[in-house]
């Protein structure tokens, strides 16, 4: 069913858990995420990239996207990810996302929050809109390893907020896009700090592959109620390509069954990211 994702996040928050929002190539993965999700009874949230939105089989993308989350039943919320280009955002939002992330981290904050403003004028009130501020490193759509960049500064958040109007703020902390150089460290004072200013704000964390069990079952009661995942499902999958698909191909090139394998590795990533983002209390009662 379809969801707002202001109102599902602030909700996760409530319950000290946070959503996994999980980048979306293709349909295969998508309809394995969504019957994940179902299985779990939780709401997620299928992030498109803009190059995967791009041109007329990107619209088409989001169509059928949004016919499988109407489908669903359980809530589905499809975002506009990354999205730099007012063009592609508005023909996103008419192909059917709930939400765009406005990306103006690579501006000063006070042209960010121009930014931001005029992708709500494009979106109208009813999209939800996530801003991001500060440098998280990295290309999210390409696994590298990055140390983490310019951290969100917890004195420009309220002067943000209140200029830009974004419904959720994604921050940067210690996170970045791709893999991360060493142990990350996310800097949980910051966090605090950023959840202070940002009152009632949710907060959204990028960059969460590799991050470890303890991180992410910390993320929902500390005020972050939307976690994204990309380059993990994509080495998950990737891992899968590599072993099966030789044995697919003798086995007179079996579509079916290698969709089929492909499907059920997607499965089982989504159902461990929606344990991994339950409160450690939750988790505990479901392993012992």
């Amino acid at each position: 069913m379809r969801a707002n994702m202001l109102e599902i996040v602030t909700r996760a928050i409530t319950d000290s858990r946070a959503i996994p929002a999980i980048s979306i190539y293709d349909f295969t993965t998508a309809q394995s995420v969504v019957a994940a999700s179902e299985e779990a009874g939780r709401s997620i949230i299928l992030l498109v990239p803009p190059k995967a939105a791009q041109g007329k089989n990107g619209m088409r993308f989001i169509r059928a996207l949004r016919q499988l989350a109407n489908s669903s039943t359980t809530e589905v919320c499809i975002q506009l990810d990354h999205a730099t280009d007012l063009a592609l955002i508005r023909d996103s939002v008419d192909a059917g996302v709930d939400a765009v992330l406005a990306d103006g981290s690579a501006l000063s904050a006070s042209q960010n929050a121009g930014f931001v403003t005029e992708v709500r004028k494009i979106i109208g009130p009813d999209t939800s809109l996530e801003a991001e501020l500060g440098a998280i490193a990295g290309d999210e759509d390409v696994s590298e390893k990055n140390e983490a960049g310019e951290k969100t500064d917890p004195r420009e958040i309220t002067s943000f907020l209140t200029a830009s109007k974004a419904d959720l703020l994604a921050v940067a902390v210690g996170n970045v896009h791709g893999s991360y150089k060493g142990a990350p460290q996310l800097d949980w004072p910051l966090i605090e700090m950023i959840r202070v200013q940002a009152a009632t704000v949710p907060m959204v964390l990028h960059g969460a592959s590799g991050l470890s069990a303890a991180d992410l079952a910390r993320a929902g009661g500390a005020g972050i109620g939307k976690v994204n995942f990309n380059t993990e499902l994509r080495t998950t999958i990737f891992k899968y390509i590599n072993e099966r698909s030789s044995a697919h191909s003798s086995d007179g090139m079996n579509m079916l069954a290698f969709l089929g394998g492909w499907g059920s590795c997607v499965r089982e990533f989504t159902s461990e990211t929606h344990r991994r983002l339950a409160p450690a209390t939750e988790s505990c009662r479901s392993s012992g």
